[in-house]
């Protein structure tokens, strides 16, 4: 449980580091599984885009720049399903959020490759699942160190307190905010330690440097929210998520589509797959 003092800093400063959510034989489980992830099934070539890119890397670095990324690991790992769905951390969050059903809306990987690690421009995550209010908070937890040398998350203090703000967006441009206004300069750093979750309003603004290191830093950011939330669109827009605290509430006008979120498979796939068994079993 959340100490008063802790729920009067986040509520001041829009972000919370809590040490050691995870103990270490839990986290290891969840170490090794993201490593296996990262090689079968992630995105190498995550890096966000845009002008802001000249302000936080040098040319040679600009151009080497990697981030890995992949969403929904409990879809992959059973050690990712135990962990996200962890009641202390559940607990905490519903808290925060003054509720007493909290929701996984998503979760998605962010691992900076060692050396030229991409960085993340100031900007809050509002514009990529926009939502009609701020019941909602983002958990980052740490599978590795969070440095200064390696990119660690940096926040404006107080900064959710300005609501949700216009970014600069377009095609080619992830969203992000003026390089001008919001600097990366003027944020506080948070470092923290492997098993450590660091968790922020879905108005504060945040970003973080290069990964400079040798080693890899890896975090793996959940989405939590109240159900009753309405998302007006973006990421996971339509699809539930996973209930972690209390009873999903009936909301006026809201369906709960359990199986609409889902792609249908082409033809040749599912008959490649059968042609795949055949053979095992011939094989076998």
């Amino acid at each position: 449980m959340l100490t008063n003092k802790q729920v009067e800093f986040f509520n001041e400063h829009g972000y919370l580091r809590l040490e050691q959510v995870f103990p270490p034989d839990e986290l290891k489980r969840m170490s090794d599984d993201l490593d296996a992830i990262i090689n079968t099934h992630a995105d190498w070539g995550a890096a966000w885009k845009g002008e802001w890119r000249k302000e936080y890397m040098e040319e040679d670095v600009d151009q080497k720049a990697v981030l890995v990324a992949i969403h929904e690991l409990h879809h992959y790992s059973a050690a990712w399903t135990q962990g996200l769905t962890k009641p202390a951390l559940a607990e905490a969050v519903g808290v925060l959020l003054g509720s007493e059903c909290v929701e996984i809306h998503h979760s998605t990987l962010h691992a900076k490759a060692p050396s030229t690690g991409a960085p993340f421009p100031m900007h809050q995550d509002v514009p990529f699942y926009p939502h009609s209010d701020g019941r909602y908070v983002d958990a980052l937890v740490h599978l590795d160190d969070g440095t200064e040398e390696n990119g660690c998350i940096k926040f404006l203090a107080g900064s959710h307190k300005l609501g949700p703000l216009e970014h600069i967006m377009g095609p080619e441009v992830t969203p992000h905010l003026p390089t001008d206004q919001y600097r990366l300069a003027d944020a506080v750093s948070v470092p923290a330690k492997a098993g450590d979750v660091v968790l922020f309003h879905l108005w504060t603004i945040h970003g973080s440097n290069v990964n400079r290191t040798k080693q890899w830093r890896r975090l793996v950011r959940v989405g939590f929210r109240d159900p009753r939330n309405a998302q007006t669109g973006g990421q996971a827009m339509g699809r539930p998520g996973l209930m972690v605290r209390g009873l999903r509430p009936k909301v006026e006008g809201a369906t709960v589509d359990v199986y609409g979120n889902w792609p249908a498979v082409a033809a040749d796939v599912v008959a490649d797959v059968a042609d795949g068994r055949a053979v095992a079993r011939a094989a076998g």
